[in-house]
């Protein structure tokens, strides 16, 4: 979709939108929105929309990026910690290594 053919008002609906879908547990949608109306959001000259589209673009990019980082606290702490999980680590992973080489 090209966003330089929608009026200001739709822009911000559809900005308002991916917020939205992006809090029922789908982060990746919020990161979408950051960078889709980054442009619209602090690069275009101002409109009426504008200040609204700029406060979804920047709670989008904090949620996507704070998804990232807890996503990156759980890997680091599953691999690091997994085998001493015992029998819970091996349930929680797709892949159970065989111990051989």
């Amino acid at each position: 979709m090209d966003l330089t053919r929608l009026p200001n008002d739709k822009k911000l609906e559809l900005c308002k939108w991916y917020f939205k879908v992006g809090c029922l547990l789908l982060p990746f949608v919020w990161g979408v929105n950051a960078i889709w109306f980054f442009r619209e959001a602090f690069l275009k000259p101002p409109y009426e929309e504008q200040k609204q589209i700029k406060k979804y673009v920047l709670m989008s990019a904090a949620g996507a990026v704070a998804w990232l980082a807890v996503f990156a606290v759980w890997i680091t702490i599953f691999q690091l910690q997994r085998v001493s999980w015992g029998a819970t680590g091996d349930a929680l992973s797709f892949i159970v290594p065989l111990g051989r080489a």
